[in-house]
């Protein structure tokens, strides 16, 4: 289980790393903060917001990379998702639910800058990897990432099936 965990991380980060290639911001000159799961995913979504989607992507991918494998491994911990009343014990999985998010950013931004097979790649390998992942909306209450990504992947699915 371990090799497979390891090698669907180390896809994932070729993945993430050949779609990161073709934007063109430098990943050198962005300011990453103290580098912490929950520092990364508030930049991602604050340049997501301020229409910096390449911004955003560079964010979120380096969340992932930095925390997919404890992502990984908190979700295997559960059989379900943790309740979204226990607040406490929805942020303890902080790196399933800031990795999560990322991938949703990450697929967010690639819808903006139209890259719609890109998008679709990520919300699958959300909803393959982190399907447990909760973030918090501000108006005060947690949304399932995974939920939305289906969504997503519907709509962008059957938008290419009208555009064929």
């Amino acid at each position: 289980m371990k090799l497979l965990c390891s090698f669907v991380l180390v896809a994932a980060s070729v993945f993430v790393t050949n779609c990161f290639a073709e934007e063109s911001v430098d990943a050198k000159s962005l300011d990453f903060g103290d580098y912490s799961s929950s520092t990364l995913t508030t930049k991602g979504w604050d340049a997501y917001n301020a229409k910096k989607y390449k911004v955003a992507v560079a964010y979120a991918k380096e969340c992932i990379d930095r925390y997919g494998k404890e992502a990984v491994a908190m979700q295997n911990e559960l059989d379900a998702p943790v309740p979204s009343s226990d607040k406490d014990a929805v942020q303890s999985k902080w790196a399933l639910n800031d990795v999560g998010t990322c991938y949703f950013i990450m697929g967010q931004a690639f819808e903006k800058l139209e890259q719609t097979d890109e998008a679709i790649k990520v919300y699958k390998k959300l909803l393959k990897d982190v399907p447990f992942a909760q973030c918090w909306d501000p108006q005060g209450w947690f949304w399932k990432p995974a939920d939305a990504a289906k969504k997503q992947v519907k709509i962008l699915e059957f938008q290419k099936l009208e555009d064929e």
